[in-house]
């Protein structure tokens, strides 16, 4: 018969270690069940500008279709010299059109 003279049961030391694993193991499964839940929680929200990207593609699709008879014609005038441009008209409308930006 032998005496255990350190007082240790190595059996007391593997039943330990095996209870804090299986702690272990549930505390992490306990986790996971909190992160599936949450994940099952899942919400969208829309920015101000991803809105107002949507107006502008919905007024860009809704923007008369291009005229290519008209512009055509504009090329065929402009190639022949028949189109005149007035410089000063011209002028104003590119003013105006920087203090608008400003």
């Amino acid at each position: 018969m032998a005496i255990n003279i350190n007082n240790l049961n190595t059996n007391n030391q593997v039943n330990q270690t095996q209870k804090k694993q299986v702690q272990q193991q549930t505390a992490h499964s306990a986790s996971d069940n909190a992160q599936i839940k949450k994940s099952g929680q899942d919400s969208v929200s829309i920015t101000p500008q991803a809105k107002q990207l949507s107006e502008l593609q919905k007024k860009a699709a809704d923007a008369p279709v291009i005229n290519q008879k008209k512009i055509d014609e504009l090329k065929t005038a402009i190639s022949s010299g028949e189109y005149k441009v007035n410089p000063e008209k011209l002028a104003a409308s590119i003013a105006n059109f920087e203090f608008d930006l400003v």
